[in-house]
């Protein structure tokens, strides 16, 4: 038997293929699915089946496609209300992949609709659990993703009560050995409390999860339903993106048309700079925002631009283009751009650049504009004075930043500051906008 854990960083999901005897099941695809099949003809083995332990917010499935491609049976709950081809997989219900088994055991509470999948081996030992959501490494799922999306909608109060359920009676009551492997790691915005590590064992668990030590349920709901962090435009969408399906991978991307870098451009629509700050500062579109081609970059994709909102994207090479047509893929917003283009010869907007000692000497003289993320400013501000506007709030709040003074923005390490500056400069002209930049790493220490 092999177990292969697939893991996507970016989005910090995991994915896994279990091969047994020349037959192989994906359990929570991405969006890509060349991975496993190349994984398959590596083993000589069919892909028999896909599991999706329940429709994903935080990225599009390959499912279907690899049910279109494969003929692979895919397996859910009843309870997602599936409209692609599929075959029900709730609790007792049983695959048989030769000589060994994968139940399915229904835990709500991330979702409605979320299961669990047992791993019986061919002596009938329960061995591993594939956890979806439910279950992380040092956490389990938030609660608080589908009061108003999906086949069935829940109050997050609801949710943490059956997560308490899921967790004591079905969860905690197996072998303490069977190893646990979960749909996402440490970033994944699934949860609050992740662990570095990818995988572990029930026993682990239940000593080290703050989730699964002894509080009633009253006590469980309050602890799970505060503190959770913030919640992407786009998670909304890919829960119903993921109940139908989508088209395949290579051709949607395929689709995404691409302008000559001297095409006229709709003003209408928003344009996403990819380059590096330093790049972009030195000559970038009129209201264009900077977002960097990075490690999250499809996360902040989705949480500063809605589902609907169509965007031009702009790189500084083909090859980046190509990269991060397949980013925004990952989350379904490959259709959202209206094209892609190099940089054209009238970006000739130039940023502002900070004098450092001038607002170390005279702090009081800027407007201060902290973008972290409310949870992260609750454990300490790096300036008194500073306002708090989250990053993926920033669009819709402009207008609440006072401009009687120069704005000076930060973040934690500078990647999200550029992001803003650029938000920030295409609505206020009258007042520089400078970005702090790294130099806050600095000043942090200095704080703390």
């Amino acid at each position: 038997m092999i177990i292969q854990q697939f893991y996507d960083k970016g989005l910090a999901h995991g994915s896994y293929a279990v091969i047994r005897t020349g037959k192989m099941i994906v359990i929570d695809p991405a969006r890509n699915p060349q991975p496993y099949y190349d994984f398959a003809a590596q083993h000589d083995a069919d892909i028999v089946g896909v599991i999706e332990t329940h429709p994903h917010a935080d990225f599009v499935s390959s499912h279907l496609e690899i049910h279109q491609t494969t003929g692979a049976v895919i397996y859910c709950s009843e309870l997602t209300g599936a409209t692609y081809p599929h075959e029900t997989f709730d609790d007792g219900d049983v695959i048989q992949l030769n000589d060994i088994k994968l139940k399915a055991i229904n835990t709500p509470g991330h979702s409605p609709d979320s299961i669990c999948i047992l791993l019986v081996d061919e002596e009938g030992r329960e061995t591993a659990i594939f956890t979806g959501d439910t279950l992380f490494v040092g956490d389990v799922g938030r609660p608080d993703l589908r009061e108003n999306v999906g086949n069935i909608t829940a109050k997050k109060e609801e949710l943490a009560r059956q997560m308490y359920q899921s967790t004591r009676q079905k969860l905690m009551t197996l072998p303490k050995s069977v190893v646990v492997y979960p749909a996402h790691g440490p970033g994944s915005l699934c949860g609050k409390n992740m662990s570095p590590d990818l995988e572990s064992t029930i026993g682990r668990e239940l000593r080290e999860n703050y989730a699964l030590q002894l509080m009633d349920e009253l006590e469980f709901v309050k602890t799970l339903t505060t503190d959770q962090p913030f919640m992407p435009k786009y998670f909304g969408r890919d829960v119903e993106l993921n109940k139908a399906g989508v088209v395949n991978f290579e051709e949607s991307i395929a689709a995404v048309p691409q302008l000559d870098a001297d095409a006229v451009l709709d003003k209408d629509i928003l344009v996403i700079d990819s380059r590096p700050k330093a790049q972009f500062r030195d000559g970038h579109l009129h209201g264009a925002i900077n977002l960097m081609d990075g490690e999250k970059f499809e996360t902040w994709l989705g949480s500063i631009i809605g589902p609907e909102e169509k965007f031009y994207l702009i790189a500084e090479s083909e090859e980046k283009l190509d990269i991060l047509i397949k980013k925004a893929a990952k989350i379904g917003y490959e259709g959202n751009i209206k094209a892609t283009l190099l940089v054209p010869a009238s970006a000739n907007e130039v940023s502002a650049v900070l004098d450092l000692d001038n607002f170390k000497a005279n702090e009081e003289a800027y407007t201060i504009l902290d973008i972290r993320n409310t949870g992260e400013v609750a454990a300490g501000k790096v300036f008194n004075s500073a306002i708090n506007i989250p990053l993926p709030e920033l669009r819709e709040r402009v207008g609440e930043i006072a401009t009687d003074k120069p704005i000076v923005v930060h973040c934690a390490a500078g990647y999200r500051s550029a992001a803003g500056v650029s938000i920030i400069a295409a609505s206020i002209d009258n007042v520089p906008v400078y970005d702090l930049g790294e130099v806050v790493t600095e000043m942090m220490k200095a704080v703390h």
